[in-house]
């Protein structure tokens, strides 16, 4: 069962849970991809948060569960992925700090959500979301500029897919994950990895073997530096070359 599927009882009073899962108001920090939301807005969000915490593997919703909740992320890493009808897996994307999860207007998930480390979130319960959105414009504005970025890299994963080699599907993937590293504070030469190479296999549609022989060769022409948990970005320029469209 996923944490999503858990019961929030009448009044958002959190229910009796499992230790590993820790709900309360938690003061909100979103990270904006763009700009600080004002503190005003801020504070509206605040009462509506209830603070989740998830160990690696969790699941924080599973694809084809009623999408009662918004979520934003605050700290971890989450991987997105769909199930294919043959039983293949397709990472669809990841979900790092600011990012908000559960927008579309769908009945139900698309996708599935777990945690590749232990990960913090703010959930509201989706109704009274989207009700705060009609009385705050500054809000709205805000997420409609997330959402035109994950619209944006959407389109960008399905030319992607198209007719690029295996070295710039990788190239594109580290650099989109620098792009959205810097814009969280995070350091902008070397990439932390919480995915695996079997992640980034399918979401890249390549083997773990494709995979893990480009970044090898990467490493030995000195485009990047293999280093523990991530990799170092050592030649900018030839790497923004490979990915460019």
């Amino acid at each position: 069962m996923s944490i999503h599927s858990r019961p929030v009882s009448p009044g958002g009073h959190a229910p009796v849970l499992p230790s590993y899962l820790r709900e309360g108001v938690d003061k909100l920090r979103l990270v904006s991809l763009v700009t600080a939301l004002p503190l005003a807005e801020r504070d509206a969000l605040e009462p509506l948060s209830r603070r989740v915490a998830l160990d690696q593997k969790q699941c924080l919703y599973g694809q084809d569960e009623p999408a009662a909740s918004v979520f934003n992320v605050t700290s971890g890493a989450l991987r997105l992925y769909r199930l294919l009808p043959d039983g293949r897996r397709q990472v669809t994307g990841f979900a790092f700090p600011g990012d908000f999860l559960g927008l579309s207007l769908l009945d139900r998930f698309s996708v599935s959500a777990d945690a590749l480390g232990p990960v913090t979130a703010c959930r509201f319960e989706r109704l009274a979301f989207m009700d705060l959105l009609r009385g705050q414009p500054g809000l709205m504005m805000h997420l409609h500029v997330i959402m035109g970025q994950e619209l944006s890299r959407a389109k960008d994963m399905m030319m992607l897919l198209g007719r690029r080699t295996a070295d710039e599907r990788i190239a594109t993937f580290l650099m989109g994950l620098q792009e959205r590293y810097v814009r969280i504070g995070r350091s902008p030469v070397t990439l932390e990895l919480p995915m695996g190479r079997l992640d980034i296999a399918d979401h890249l549609g390549l083997t773990i073997e494709t995979v893990s022989r480009t970044l090898a060769r990467l490493d030995r022409d000195h485009c990047i530096l293999i280093v523990p948990g991530g990799v170092r970005l050592v030649d900018h320029d030839r790497l923004a070359r490979m990915s460019a469209h």
